[in-house]
């Protein structure tokens, strides 16, 4: 218990130096987010901080495989499709890559960790209906790995949105009986927390695509994981995503509807109109007061009680959508 207790203090005070270093790093590179008209932020700010999130999990995380907590599928499903998306991500944050490259990416690695947890959970992904189960898992993953990216545009929010899901995430699979997932989970809240306070509003430094892109692929996979390990079913974790998840789809879908082209950097979520209105702080306090004070007792309620899942997930999401388009989610400034 000790030894975990100091890897996580470790992973802490990893992620919160190597912030610094990235800070650092990004001041000298001239690697700098310069607002304009489609920016949430009115000042220059540093970015790929996110760089220290993921090099603190994957140590926290070869740790965990070196003392034998968990498989070689397992680190290779997290770490390959990881740093695949990080790379990606850091490379993006460097100079433009072009969005077919990105995706392309972004399938390759969802494919990758797909098959890494389906082997670790004793699936067969080339037999039916484990086979649909894959291209489902594949879907959401390039689904999530986009949506962080999407909703990392104000400070401290894709960061607290990735402790909130990290933590409940672990409290889920903990209560299910499994130490092993719930500490991934927790190493994974720690190492995005030491980046957050370097993050949180006024930022000092931004995630980039660098972990944004690592965050929405690894919840994923840590989530999928618990799903086919039959610890945790899909729809705590649909409410646990619900914020980030119906924000962007209404956005989405209403910019598609105009025949805007939805792919394109914008200002137009639900959560950018309100931080216009009230700043960055005031936003990101009050979607971790829903995440926390509505959210978790909901998925822990699907979870104690997994026959009532879909209707108290539709309960939650219904309620997500209507303050999603009472902030004019997907809407022109």
């Amino acid at each position: 218990m000790l030894s975990m207790i100091a890897l996580l203090l470790g992973g802490l005070v990893c992620s919160y130096i190597l912030t610094g270093l990235m800070r650092q790093y990004a001041l000298s590179r001239n690697l700098l987010d310069v607002p304009n008209e489609r920016s949430s932020h009115a000042k220059v700010m540093p970015r790929g901080g996110g760089l220290a999130i993921v090099i603190t999990f994957s140590l926290g995380l070869s740790l965990f495989w070196v003392t034998e907590a968990i498989s070689q599928a397992v680190l290779l499903a997290l770490m390959g499709g990881g740093v695949l998306v990080a790379a990606i991500g850091f490379w993006d944050d460097h100079g433009h890559v072009s969005k077919k490259a990105r995706m392309i990416v972004h399938i390759l690695a969802a494919a990758w960790a797909t098959y890494g947890i389906m082997l670790s959970a004793g699936l067969n992904p080339v037999v039916m209906p484990d086979g649909l189960l894959m291209l489902a898992s594949i879907f959401i993953l390039t689904w999530l790995v986009n949506l962080f990216n999407f909703m990392d545009g104000i400070d401290g929010l894709a960061g607290s949105e990735a402790v909130f899901i990290a933590l409940s995430g672990g409290l889920l699979v903990w209560l299910a009986g499994s130490d092993v997932q719930a500490l991934m989970f927790v190493l994974l809240a720690v190492s995005v927390l030491g980046f957050l306070i370097w993050n949180w509003p006024p930022a000092r430094i931004f995630m980039g695509d660098v972990g944004s892109g690592f965050l929405g692929l690894v919840l994923g996979v840590l989530a999928c994981s618990a799903i086919m390990l039959g610890l945790v079913d899909f729809w705590p974790w649909l409410i646990l995503f619900g914020v980030f998840l119906v924000d962007a789809t209404i956005t989405l879908i209403r910019r598609m509807l105009r025949g805007e082209r939805w792919y394109e950097a914008h200002c137009s979520h639900a959560y950018q109109h309100a931080a216009r209105r009230w700043g960055h702080r005031k936003v990101t306090m009050f979607l971790n007061v829903i995440n926390y004070l509505c959210l978790l007792p909901l998925a822990l309620l699907t979870f104690y009680y997994p026959e009532w899942g879909w209707w108290i997930a539709m309960l939650a999401i219904l309620s997500l959508a209507f303050l999603a388009l009472l902030f004019k989610a997907g809407l022109p400034q």
